[in-house]
């Protein structure tokens, strides 16, 4: 009975052995294996449409401001998530006599006349990193996924109107959800701390605007172009 378990023990040992001896060192290390970062990114914002009627007149600047999660499920592989602010706008003109409707009044704007947009998103993207090995002093990656969005402030300049920063909220969907694809290399100054430069674009899935009233019934998009500049740890 002992000869049966002290085989049957050294049977079990060895079965251990050649579990462990087959997954590769780099995966169990991975998976305990976290970083986190701060970015503050400045960003060109756009928009685009569906119709000929309303249509996109410029491109406005913003900035992203916002912290990263990542969790290594390999060395080069890794969950990435965080929270970010986003401040971005665009510019709409319409071929036709619109009217707006802000949270105490209405104004017509009419047909040619600009309508400038100021949006603030809470943004919580969620993707996949990949990375190369550290080369010298650098680690080149891209980052792919997406980002729900929460439209947490809305504000309208009208030009025409002498109207400026009006809040414009009762113009504005609550929910989105956009793409995310980011490319750009980390910077090694020692340990795992990083210095992180990158270009990203985000491109929104659903309608940013209502059509509120005699507004044209149309799909307006939200794109940005960002710089990444950050810092990981």
């Amino acid at each position: 009975m002992k000869k049966f378990r002290s085989k049957k023990t050294r049977l079990t040992a060895f079965l251990l052995f050649l579990l462990f001896s087959v997954i590769p060192v780099g995966i169990i290390q991975a998976q305990q294996k976290f970083s986190f970062g701060i970015h503050a990114d400045p960003v060109i914002s756009w928009f685009s449409t569906d119709i000929k009627e309303v249509r996109n007149s410029g491109a406005r600047p913003g900035f992203n401001f916002g912290l990263t999660f990542n969790n290594y499920f390999s060395s080069n592989y890794s969950f990435s998530t965080g929270i970010s602010i986003v401040n971005a706008g665009g510019r709409l003109i319409s071929s036709d006599t619109t009217i707006l409707q802000f949270t105490n009044f209405t104004s017509t704007v009419l047909p040619g006349k600009p309508v400038v947009y100021k949006i603030q998103y809470l943004a919580i993207p969620i993707g996949i990193k990949l990375q190369t090995n550290q080369i010298g002093y650098i680690t080149f990656f891209t980052d792919l996924g997406l980002d729900p969005k929460v439209v947490i402030g809305g504000k309208a300049d009208i030009p025409s109107l002498n109207i400026r920063n009006e809040r414009a909220i009762n113009e504005l969907r609550m929910f989105n959800l956009s793409y995310h694809i980011t490319a750009g290399i980390e910077y090694s100054i020692g340990g795992t701390t990083a210095m992180v430069f990158g270009l990203n674009f985000d491109n929104n899935f659903l309608d940013i605007t209502k059509d509120n009233g005699n507004q044209p019934v149309d799909k307006v998009s939200h794109k940005m172009l960002s710089f990444r500049i950050g810092i990981n740890f």
